[in-house]
């Protein structure tokens, strides 16, 4: 692993780099500390739209100049919203990050948000694009299930009356206040030093006006609301449907343990949910598990569509394979594979400068231990199988479990749930 180096300039930017001497770029990202879960109802939707912005005219540029220097550089531009954070990022050639870091920096701290009509009329389209795609939809509707009207139950797209009705003025004061210096991290992996990318990044804040602010800090989640059942009626050809009940952590030891159950469960195509639903039964073309992690709680579940005949024996796997592992009945060699196919993932993953990138930012602006690929393999190595069941029987309790779907009859939906979690069907009936 090459050395990872930090700074803090003055303006309150922190700035973290990997240098990869044997590649010829370099990722770079600017990681801000604010996502969707740090919004008001009325202001839902409000990050995801203003990473949208970025890319719009700013004190220096207009959105096709913007465009036009990333096409000239023959690197790649784009942007992402999560629940707790935002990330501008780019990839170009090592001797064009000064072009990158130059354009990237007037995208994130002086946008002028002086055309946000026709980027709007672009994100009602992509949240109803989404509304027309169950298979992604049906992950929203299960965060509400879990986490109830905390805004980790929102989706980050937002609202559509929000966004249409979101004033300039706002758009600019929430920018104001959240894209703050000592809200921000630059991050970078490649072929570049440490003491360029500082000198870079402080040239570029010194021709800006921006005093600096602290991080955001957000209020933590203290107590989920009980497991629920909601289900969207749509003529779909399958019913899509999530399980899934509140996780650990980021900054868990036991999400070690985590990964591997979720690589146990349905995360590979070894997997129990995948060698059981799909390829012994044929009963779903796609079915996987899945773990996210948050500052101070997390989600795990399961994801499978399928049609109206399956949906109940379906759940009923589901349900059979997490008590299976709750109990400690792991197949021959299971864990042992999990943990192989744990640390080919992490080694494959580390040759991409924009996986390390990833890595340094996302450690860096949720302010979790930046842990070397080494150690972590070390951590799963160590990681015994009572600390796999313990966490399954625990996390995937019947009694925490909730349930979303969509599809065209809720009382098909609603006569499977009994499958995962009695207490949701004796509900239904009600």
């Amino acid at each position: 692993m090459q050395k990872v180096v930090l700074s803090e300039l003055a303006s309150g930017e922190r700035v973290i780099s990997e240098r990869m001497p044997s590649v010829r770029s370099v990722a770079i990202g600017f990681w801000i500390g604010v996502g969707s879960r740090d919004e008001t109802p009325a202001k839902a939707g409000l990050t995801h739209f203003i990473e949208h912005l970025l890319f719009k005219d700013t004190r220096s540029y207009d959105a096709r100049r913007i465009a036009e220097t990333f096409d000239e550089l023959g690197g790649e531009l784009n942007a992402a919203t999560s629940r707790e954070h935002t990330v501008v990022y780019g990839r170009v050639p090592y001797d064009q990050l000064e072009r990158a870091i130059d354009v990237m920096t007037d995208m994130v701290f002086v946008p002028t948000f002086t055309d946000i009509d026709a980027e709007r009329e672009v994100v009602l389209e992509e949240i109803a694009m989404l509304d027309d795609a169950p298979q992604d939809r049906v992950h929203d509707l299960v965060s509400e299930a879990v986490f109830g009207d905390h805004p980790l139950g929102r989706p980050v797209l937002g609202r559509s009356e929000v966004i249409s009705s979101v004033s300039r003025r706002t758009i600019a004061g929430y920018h104001e206040s959240m894209y703050q210096p000592g809200n921000v991290v630059v991050a970078a992996a490649g072929n570049v030093a440490h003491e360029r990318l500082v000198s870079l990044v402080t040239k570029a804040a010194n021709a800006r006006d921006h005093a600096g602010a602290k991080p955001n800090v957000r209020r933590p989640l203290l107590k989920t609301p009980p497991a629920s059942a909601h289900f969207q009626s749509k003529e779909t050809e399958q019913y899509h449907i999530c399980v899934a009940a509140p996780g650990i952590a980021r900054s868990d030891r036991r999400r070690f343990a985590a990964s591997l159950l979720d690589s146990i469960l349905g995360g590979s195509a070894s997997s129990r949910l995948f060698q059981e639903i799909r390829e012994k039964r044929g009963m779903a073309y796609s079915v996987y598990s899945f773990v996210a992690q948050y500052s101070d709680t997390g989600m795990i579940g399961v994801s499978l569509g399928t049609r109206e005949d399956n949906v109940s024996a379906c759940l009923e796997i589901v349900a059979e394979q997490i008590a299976e592992i709750a109990a400690g009945k792991f197949l021959g060699g299971e864990l042992e594979r999990a943990k192989e196919h744990a640390r080919g993932r992490i080694m494959l993953s580390m040759e991409s400068t924009a996986t390390r990138m990833t890595r340094l930012g996302r450690s860096l602006i949720s302010d979790t231990e930046l842990l070397s690929p080494e150690r972590i393999i070390a951590e799963l190595e160590a990681v015994e199988p009572d600390a796999v069941s313990e966490l399954a029987s625990m996390l995937l309790a019947p009694e925490r479990l909730s349930v979303a779907g969509i599809g065209p009859d809720e009382d098909v939906f609603y006569a499977a749930t009994g499958a995962v979690n009695p207490v949701l069907a004796r509900r239904s009936v009600e």
